[in-house]
């Protein structure tokens, strides 16, 4: 093998991953390392079977094959601060809660290292918890670049460390506004464990076996033809962890391309979701705190057009 520095992985081919491509059978194992960037790994001599190096990312492994490849350390981007104008909710000298916009990503990722609420938050907060590395500066939660609303921002780690227990606890009061597809009788409960979806990596879905416990409440607020609005309050903080459960009781988020077969006639650009209260306690003080983000405009153009069928 190559002389590579980095994260050395391996593995032994399981049986369902007989005569799989290599590339495939890494990143099957390895969600987080995309096929392309196996493909440079295994040019740059990084990757082999039973010892031996591969050539080609198209090469076959087979049942009890030992993989081993080595990832390299990435290259840690500097985020630069950016002016982008941003609505805070709250503010105090250890957390602030802003109204994040649709479209906009949380924190600097590959193919994202501008344009983020942190480049915007770091412009307007010179101090922010470094807990989460250089990346996620201030980040304790997040939600989805195309889901709007509040969210907190940690100004020093004291501010990080008792927030993320409180999420740890469930204490947080984390209430989201969504409009469903099909029309929803009555409240309920969704618990269904969530993990990565087995048939495809990039989303998630309910897993019984290995998927993390997830809980959402969810209260009709208003009922329409073919449509529901509702308030879902969370237990558990999973990733797409509403998207997932609304589309599993078969009443998907409207505009949710991933998790709902039908097209949108609204244009929402991402699913209709948002992230309308936080109720925590401050970190120094222990006072209860809660914020609500604004129905966005788009959000409240899709009510009303359900209203005036």
């Amino acid at each position: 093998m190559a002389d590579i520095q980095g994260e050395r992985f391996l593995f032994t081919v399981a049986p369902e991953q007989d005569g799989v491509r290599v590339d495939k059978c890494i990143a099957n194992a390895y969600d987080r390392v995309s096929r392309s960037y196996i493909a440079k790994i295994i040019a740059d001599g990084g990757v082999t079977i039973n010892s031996e190096v591969v050539q080609k990312s198209k090469t076959a492994v087979h049942e009890d094959d030992e993989v081993c490849f080595i990832l390299p350390p990435a290259e840690v981007p500097k985020i630069e601060p950016e002016n982008i104008p941003i609505e805070i909710l709250y503010e105090d000298q250890d957390v602030l809660v802003v109204n994040k916009p649709k479209g906009m990503v949380v924190h600097p990722a590959p193919g994202h290292y501008s344009g983020t609420l942190v480049n915007a938050i770091m412009y307007h907060c010179s101090d922010l918890s470094g807990i989460n590395g250089v990346l996620r500066p201030g980040i304790v939660h997040r939600i989805d670049r195309d889901t709007t609303g509040s969210l907190i921002i940690c100004k020093n780690d004291n501010a990080h460390r008792s927030l993320a227990e409180q999420l740890k606890d469930h204490t947080i009061n984390r209430r989201y506004r969504a409009i469903v597809n099909g029309r929803i009788a009555e409240d309920g409960v969704v618990d269904a464990p969530i993990g990565r979806n087995p048939k495809d990596r990039k989303k998630m879905a309910v897993v019984q076996q290995g998927g993390k416990n997830a809980v959402t409440h969810y209260h009709v607020l208003e009922q329409f033809q073919n449509h529901t609005y509702v308030e879902c309050v969370l237990e558990t903080g999973r990733t797409h962890q509403i998207r997932v459960h609304m589309a599993k009781i078969g009443h998907p988020i409207v505009g949710d391309e991933v998790y709902s077969s039908g097209k949108s006639p609204w244009h929402t650009e991402g699913q209709a979701l948002h992230a309308m209260t936080l109720g925590f306690k401050q970190p120094t003080t222990g006072e209860y705190i809660e914020v609500n983000a604004p129905i966005p405009e788009y959000f409240e153009k899709i009510l009303n057009g359900l209203r005036n069928k």
